[in-house]
């Protein structure tokens, strides 16, 4: 993962984990690492987070502990360039996070590709809970009998129950706030690519903290020590 590299692998998993972690600006890792004799220009941190994010993801995906069959799923607001962008959030019923998916646009369209990636990922849930919006309402429906009607097991799929509380919707409301506050003090993400990028890094982070994947010798590990060991 680190081949070629001119700075050592410590530094670099460093910078990506305070920057996803913490709300630090490119430039303030750039003095902190300063202060330390280590001369790193900020948009070198930059193409760290960005290169390193999805490969950590991708390791922490394989170790993820399964979630359970109650989801909470909502939407929640990016500025990207100047507008507003839309991530798809879910979580089970004990707060752990199902799956995330980054949107330019808040429609139909968008809604069945998330569910669909959490359904692919994650199996079918008994019961999704939602705000209200038909929109989610109509995608869970349609995603559902899509699923149903591709299984093969022969098996008598019960339909997904939608419940649709803005009370009982408050799990995943609160859940929003850890990565609303880190995206809040990056101001707006240039690009969507970027942005996309960046989200799946703290949307990992998150799920570092809430403990979520599987490590056969430390079962409450550091963030920074699963930092390395999805790096090793």
């Amino acid at each position: 993962m680190f081949k070629g590299r001119h700075f050592d692998r410590s530094v670099i998993l460093l910078c990506v984990r305070w920057y996803l972690a913490y709300n630090l600006s490119l430039r303030d890792l750039e003095e902190m690492m300063a202060e330390r004799g280590i001369h790193v220009d900020h948009s070198t941190v930059h193409r760290w987070v960005v290169h390193f994010s999805p490969l950590l993801l991708e390791r922490f995906n394989r170790r993820k502990r399964p979630v359970t069959g109650k989801w909470h799923v909502d939407e929640t607001y990016v500025r990207v360039r100047g507008r507003w962008m839309y991530l798809y959030r879910a979580v089970d019923s004990v707060g752990d996070t199902v799956e995330f998916f980054f949107s330019e646009n808040r429609d139909l369209p968008a809604a069945k590709r998330f569910l669909r990636k959490a359904l692919q990922r994650h199996g079918r849930p008994e019961r999704i809970v939602i705000d209200g919006s038909q929109t989610n309402h109509e995608a869970i429906r349609y995603c559902d009998l899509e699923n149903r009607l591709r299984d093969r097991s022969r098996r008598a799929l019960k339909p997904i129950r939608i419940r649709k509380s803005q009370y009982l919707n408050n799990r995943i409301e609160q859940d929003h706030r850890r990565i609303k506050c880190r995206v809040r003090s990056m101001l707006s993400f240039k690009s969507t690519t970027t942005a996309e990028i960046i989200l799946s890094g703290i949307e990992m982070v998150h799920m570092m903290r809430k403990r979520q994947a599987r490590f056969a010798y430390d079962p409450t590990p550091s963030i920074a020590k699963q930092f390395e060991i999805l790096a090793a």
